[in-house]
């Protein structure tokens, strides 16, 4: 995989967002699968019946039952005692999980550069909808200060909620993906910063339910099977897994003008690890038939443990992603 010219830190906020396309975020919402009951007052109607103005259904009457949520022109009719039943309106608890591994700092753009956008989109619609949102990047190839650690693995941000916590959400994403004067993706990664130790991670720190959101590119050299066994055992996640890859990535004769062939030697971003190889015609077909077979791996994987799996193009329009495929795949609605 080759390095992204545009790996380098974001200048700041404006270089994640775009105000046309935030505007219509304001349009839609998550679309939670499964419904949780939430901690806080929130604009996402629940089964569980409460207090808020949307009339739901009677019941009878019993002692001890408030006298206030009584339907007094029923009881002019029937001359029976009925209690009017409501929805409560619930919060629903998003979580945004980023790689930001040196392999996401690879392709034409920078994988991990739209990663942080989607990522941040999503942030927006749960902040704008009242909703709890949190944060994470993992993967880095440098220490970070979060969880009070010296050197932890994981940057974590807190649940917020509230509009006012955009900002310091996304300028959270920037610090943590692109730390201030590490423009490079050099160095070793952090011992626990691997897809599975972190997302292990991410997963025992988490509580309540709600919505997990897991953006990588899945290409870990140890797999990713225990990082999504994780999340399927501390239960209570609706968990959504969006494979990034590059146009490189999908068709390797893309890679350059004159497409990928010949002799040409490769070498793996984060190990470190070189070969020497011939690239031919047949070689790029044996190459695309195993993406092919490791990306419906994980989709299968996914699936049996009702998880959405969903693969986009780093160089895909963000608006067409989120009011398409994210629209398609019950992300948002």
């Amino acid at each position: 995989m080759l390095p992204s010219s545009s790996a380098s830190r974001p200048r700041g906020i404006d270089d994640l967002t775009d105000p046309a396309l935030y505007a219509k975020l304001d349009r839609v919402d998550l679309a939670s699968k499964k419904i949780f009951a939430g901690k806080l007052q929130g604009e996402r109607r629940s089964k569980r019946r409460g207090q808020s103005v949307e009339f739901d259904d009677y019941r009878n009457y019993s002692p001890g039952d408030d006298l206030r949520f009584i339907d007094w022109n029923v009881y002019a009719r029937f001359e029976k005692f009925f209690i009017k039943l409501f929805l409560e309106e619930e919060d629903l608890a998003l979580h945004v999980a980023i790689d930001a591994s040196a392999s996401m700092n690879t392709g034409e753009p920078s994988k991990l550069l739209f990663a942080a956008r989607l990522g941040l989109a999503l942030a927006y619609v749960g902040l704008a909808k009242n909703n709890r949102v949190g944060m994470s990047v993992f993967g880095t190839p440098w220490s970070s200060t979060a969880l009070n650690a010296p050197s932890s693995p994981i940057s974590l941000l807190p649940d917020r909620r509230g509009r006012r916590q955009f900002s310091p959400a996304a300028s959270f994403l920037l610090d943590a993906a692109w730390p201030s004067g590490r423009d490079d993706v050099s160095g070793r990664p952090v011992p626990g910063s691997d897809l599975n130790s972190a997302l292990t991670t991410i997963a025992r720190l988490r509580t309540g339910k709600g919505v997990m959101v897991v953006i990588s590119d899945f290409l870990d050299p140890g797999g990713y099977e225990r990082a999504l066994r994780a999340l399927g055992a501390v239960g209570g996640f609706d968990t959504y897994c969006m494979q990034v890859l590059s146009p490189g990535e999908l068709d390797p004769a893309s890679e350059t003008e004159r497409g990928l062939s010949g002799d040409v030697r490769l070498a793996d971003i984060e190990s470190g690890k070189a070969a020497q190889v011939t690239v031919t015609p047949a070689l790029i077909k044996r190459y695309k038939q195993r993406l092919s077979d490791y990306t419906g791996a994980l989709h299968r994987f996914c699936a049996s443990r009702a998880m959405t799996h969903l693969v986009l193009r780093s160089d895909s329009e963000l608006s067409e992603v989120t009011f398409d495929a994210l629209r398609r795949h019950s992300v948002l609605r």
